[in-house]
């Protein structure tokens, strides 16, 4: 595991708290996408959905596109109490892309990867303002034709999950969030030590955390910012994960009861889960096989 290690440039966010009783209407809920990526080795689903929270004019939260190549799957959250925290996160998932999508990707081109974004993001937002802004963020992405092996990797804390069929079906929290309660490093005047001590763009990260795992037939990975991962338990997690529904609802639903138990930040969340390659079960709509355009080729 590639670690970051302590900064002196910190940017605090100010996270919304969890509000004692329920949240007003969030500003935007959008239904998720969801796409199929196919070949003669493997089934991958992936459904994605992301919600303006109720304190944003904008959403702050960014996400890869379905549209892409099934190689990287990014979540990223712009910081709150940052400048321009919907560029930053656009920004640092555009990166990731852009960078780590054109050879084999490992820990250390994650983390080199990672220092990249931050220089890019930090100069975006020099040419617009003297604040500093950043994001948060979470990637997964296969590393053998079966999606069989994975790796993970984050900064700060946004966060992966896996679920796993088995037993039941139970949920493992992969990451562990940099806070500064985490880090064990004492928060700047007016922060809170849950806040996130690591972000990328504005120099408060020297790389990114990294982990290999394995995959299963009918596992499932979730990627998501805290707007999702705050507000849920591990039993809303297995209940919903469980559901025999399209991916795109299990999504919806997740983000459904994190509002319902008071989320009122950007809400985001990307699943992913390995089927039987032969599989053809409900389409992205619910209503049947995956259409030509929605069932892409893997690579």
């Amino acid at each position: 595991m590639t670690s970051s290690s302590s900064t002196t440039e910190l940017i605090t966010p100010i996270e919304p708290g969890r509000p004692g009783r329920r949240a007003s209407p969030v500003a935007t809920a959008i239904e998720a996408n969801q796409a199929v990526y196919a070949n003669a080795f493997r089934r991958l689903e992936a459904a994605v959905v992301s919600s303006c929270g109720s304190q944003h004019g904008v959403n702050e939260d960014a996400h890869s596109a379905l549209e892409g190549n099934a190689r990287l799957f990014v979540v990223a959250d712009g910081v709150g109490g940052g400048a321009m925290a919907q560029t930053a996160s656009r920004l640092l998932v555009a990166a990731l892309h852009e960078t780590l999508e054109r050879r084999p990707i490992d820990g250390d081109r994650v983390a080199a990867a990672m220092l990249g974004a931050d220089r890019v993001i930090a100069a975006a937002i020099a040419r617009v303002t003297d604040r500093p802004g950043a994001a948060t963020v979470a990637l997964c992405a296969p590393l053998d034709v079966f999606a069989a092996k994975w790796l993970v990797a984050w900064v700060g804390d946004c966060r992966a999950y896996r679920w796993s069929q088995r037993h039941g079906g139970t949920v493992e929290l992969l990451t562990r969030d940099d806070t500064f309660a985490h880090l064990g490093e004492a928060p700047p005047p007016g922060g809170s030590p849950d806040d996130p001590a690591r972000m990328v763009g504005n120099g408060a990260t020297t790389g990114a955390n990294a982990l290999l795992l394995g995959l299963e037939r009918g596992d499932l990975l979730a990627l998501c910012s805290d707007g999702v991962h705050k507000h849920l338990d591990d039993a809303d997690w297995c209940r919903v994960l469980a559901a025999p529904l399209p991916l795109a609802r299990r999504a919806d639903a997740l983000v459904a009861i994190a509002r319902g138990h008071g989320s009122v930040d950007d809400a985001t969340l990307l699943l992913l889960q390995r089927s039987d390659q032969r599989w053809r079960g409900l389409g992205a709509n619910g209503r049947g096989a995956a259409s030509p355009e929605q069932e892409r080729s893997a690579p």
